[in-house]
């Protein structure tokens, strides 16, 4: 490094190197600065390995010495920082279609990926970065061919637009589609209950969805997180998916996902109380009953009185066995207690 030798005799001993200690982040870092001194290293024959490699040859096996050290140490953050900084380093300097024939390769990788540890919040951001990155040269590969196009007349231009919004379209419901899979294949996959939030309001938008359109979905959804809630109460990733969709039911800063009246809110929130309830009778040991009993409480206390439904009696017992429950957060509950006004 500090001879400032970037040559390929370099390069290949960072690999041996990383191969040994892949957490060597300061190896990545002179990999990296080898690796754009040899892309734009013109190509000239040497009395043993031949041709210097251009820069698609040395991306492509970059990716490849990537892929057993990524299946080997599938969690270790510096190999996945180095797979994005190549991913991107072959959108900037390879052509349009052959950047998307290797991004579209990553998508089917990281696949196989989820496939063998379908929790690896590393590969679902990664999956995440690579459908946004194909949107992106989907969207100008569109944009590069409207540019050499005569252009159309006015209803053939409504039609291609329509076209257009289709295939983008096609990404993300493939996407919400794929959450779906996962989670049917594990209910505790708490990352693809996450990615499944933030795909929601996409997905809306893309079908530019009504509000009838919105409610029906929120209505599908909250369905599908019950099932999983009264097949697992215990589980953690179920009820942070429960709450996101309740989240939005209190939001009234015109950024939620779908709308409701106030009357609307009052007979979600008081709906999905009483269900709740219902779970006490066989789960009087799991804290996320309670913590959302009292959550849920105060969402209604904002729309709707709540004495008729639950009374300071409840509030009480649910925060007292939320206290015995999980004392580690005492001063949470102690705050609860302040801000529902519980007497």
């Amino acid at each position: 490094m500090k001879s400032n030798d970037f040559s390929e005799d370099t390069l290949k001993l960072t690999s041996k190197v990383l191969t040994l200690n892949p957490e060597y982040y300061t190896v990545w870092n002179q990999r990296r600065r080898v690796l754009q001194y040899l892309f734009i290293t013109p190509e000239q024959p040497t009395p043993t390995d031949g041709p210097t490699p251009n820069a698609q040859d040395l991306l492509g096996q970059e990716l490849q010495f990537l892929l057993p050290l990524l299946m080997k140490f599938p969690k270790c953050y510096w190999i996945w920082n180095h797979r994005y900084w190549v991913l991107k380093q072959i959108s900037e300097r390879l052509q349009l279609a052959t950047a998307q024939t290797y991004w579209n390769g990553e998508l089917v990788l990281v696949g196989k990926m989820l496939g063998r540890d379908s929790r690896n919040f590393h590969g679902w951001d990664y999956r995440r970065f690579v459908i946004q990155e194909l949107r992106r040269l989907q969207e100008t590969a569109r944009s590069s061919k409207s540019e050499t196009e005569t252009p159309p007349s006015a209803d053939t231009s409504t039609r291609s637009s329509t076209q257009d919004g289709a295939a983008s379209e096609t990404i993300t419901e493939s996407e919400f589609a794929y959450t779906t899979k996962m989670i049917k294949g594990n209910l505790s996959n708490f990352s693809a209950w996450h990615n499944r939030s933030k795909l929601i309001p996409q997905l809306l938008d893309e079908r530019e969805a009504n509000d009838q359109d919105r409610k029906k979905l929120f209505d599908e959804e909250l369905a599908f997180i019950q099932s999983a809630v009264f097949t697992d109460p215990y589980d953690q990733s179920l009820w942070y998916y429960h709450h996101f969709l309740m989240s939005e039911v209190s939001r009234t800063d015109g950024q939620a996902f779908v709308k409701f009246t106030d009357d609307e809110r009052s007979e979600c929130i008081r709906g999905e109380i009483e269900a709740i309830r219902d779970l006490l009778e066989d789960t009087d040991d799991c804290k996320w009953v309670y913590q959302s009993l009292l959550m849920y409480s105060a969402q209604l206390s904002k729309v709707a009185a709540i004495d008729e439904l639950v009374t300071s009696h409840d509030l009480r017992s649910w925060l007292l066995q939320l206290r015995k429950l999980d004392p580690m957060r005492s001063k949470r509950w102690d705050d609860w207690e302040q801000s529902l006004g519980i007497p």
